[in-house]
């Protein structure tokens, strides 16, 4: 049997799916997490591609297109990956795959049995999973108002199946369960992932004129149970701005959407100074 690398207190899971296989898994680290799943002689891990951590020397790794994973055409067109990495056990004794979240999150277990078989997530939010797990992205077409709220809104990865998945979630996570008719608001960007039984309204909260020129929580969601939310505090787009702002100029650092005004301002002038030569002609 493989050795695998226990080098944090937290201790290991065990999965068994419907067909009574059983997989030992471990997540490691504290903020930008690691899972460790064991896997039996030609068992295998699907995962996003260049997620791969370490591995033993039994497993065998292969970028494949895998119909398991669908990925449509303009999510092809806009830079979206089309294949999966495939991580397979070839050798006859027990091997280990280290698959590692791409930013600083944290690594959900979800097993679809017990929620139904099905789940929403938000974009990118799938990892890797075990067995039976299918990830389709598609729109939310139960979200009302989504044009404004921009793609956390509605864009969401269907995660189905009866096979474990691992997602991610930026910061800390807080799971709520919603009773019948329990509404909870919420900001879009932080929904990492919430069952479909879970009614989902989607609003700005300020005119779109003045989101133009800056501010935050602009677009909220109301959720009306029953279901479960995953709640995430650190989505990784507002990491990634904030990232953004720190290496830019100090102007830029305090007003991100300068250059939106400054474009605007000179268009503004260009009329302006347009309008008045063409009346002082007349």
């Amino acid at each position: 049997m493989a050795a695998p690398f226990f080098s944090t207190p937290f201790q290991p899971y065990v999965y068994q799916s419907q067909q009574d296989t059983v997989t030992p898994f471990q997540i490691l680290g504290g903020e930008a997490q690691v899972v460790q799943i064991m896997l039996k002689s030609e068992e295998r891990v699907i995962a996003k591609p260049g997620s791969m951590c370490y591995m033993s020397g039994s497993v065998e790794m292969e970028n494949t297109y895998t119909p398991e994973q669908e990925v449509g055409v303009l999510h092809w067109i806009f830079g979206k990956s089309v294949t999966s990495l495939l991580l397979r056990n070839t050798g006859p004794n027990d091997g280990f795959v280290g698959v590692a979240a791409p930013y600083f999150a944290r690594i959900l277990p979800i097993d679809l049995a017990m929620f139904g078989g099905e789940i929403l997530c938000q974009p990118d939010a799938f990892l890797c999973s075990v067995n039976d797990v299918k990830v389709v992205n598609s729109l939310d077409l139960r979200a009302r108002n989504v044009v404004a709220a921009g793609s956390e809104g509605f864009l969401r990865q269907r995660i189905s199946g009866q096979g474990l998945a691992f997602i991610l979630a930026g910061g800390s996570v807080v799971q709520k369960v919603l009773e019948v008719g329990e509404v909870l608001t919420i900001d879009v960007s932080c929904i990492a992932a919430l069952t479909p039984s879970v009614d989902v309204q989607i609003k700005y909260n300020t005119p779109l004129r003045r989101a133009l020129f800056g501010g935050d929580n602009l677009a909220t969601a109301t959720l009306t149970g029953p279901g479960i939310v995953f709640i995430q505090s650190l989505p990784f787009h507002r990491l990634s701005q904030r990232i953004a702002r720190s290496v830019t100029s100090p102007n830029m650092r305090e007003n991100p959407r300068l250059m939106i005004q400054v474009a605007l301002f000179a268009f503004l002038a260009y009329v302006v100074i347009l309008s008045s030569l063409l009346l002082t002609e007349v």
